[in-house]
């Protein structure tokens, strides 16, 4: 996966810093951009989805101790698949009708 990153990086001219933890296999890519740069803004994005279609791809997950929360949200369906997507959002539907609970968290977004 390490590798992985460093090609993705230089497929999209982009320095990604990769870090994490040896003992879980945890790895935490950090992509240095000016999010003011909407061209290098668009390739970090382009990166972002690559990194998380490669990890998958190597039977990893997208989040592995900090949960999917809202900037993962919209990959999520594509690690659970849609069906376990939309049986959570009904156990969440039951148990937190008013969707007080971290709302957009953990099922995504409808």
């Amino acid at each position: 996966m390490v590798q992985a990153i460093q090609e993705i990086g230089r497929r999209y001219d982009l320095l990604i810093g990769t870090f994490g933890h040896a003992g879980d296999g945890n790895l935490h890519p950090t992509i240095l951009t000016d999010k003011r740069d909407q061209k290098a803004w668009e390739k970090v994005e382009s990166a972002i989805a690559a990194i998380f279609d490669k990890a998958l791809e190597l039977g990893g997950t997208l989040s592995g101790e900090h949960g999917t929360g809202i900037a993962k949200a919209c990959f999520l369906e594509r690690e659970t698949g849609p069906t376990t997507l939309e049986y959570s959002r009904k156990i969440k539907a039951a148990l937190d009708p008013n969707n007080l609970l971290n709302p957009g968290k953990i099922t995504g977004t409808p």
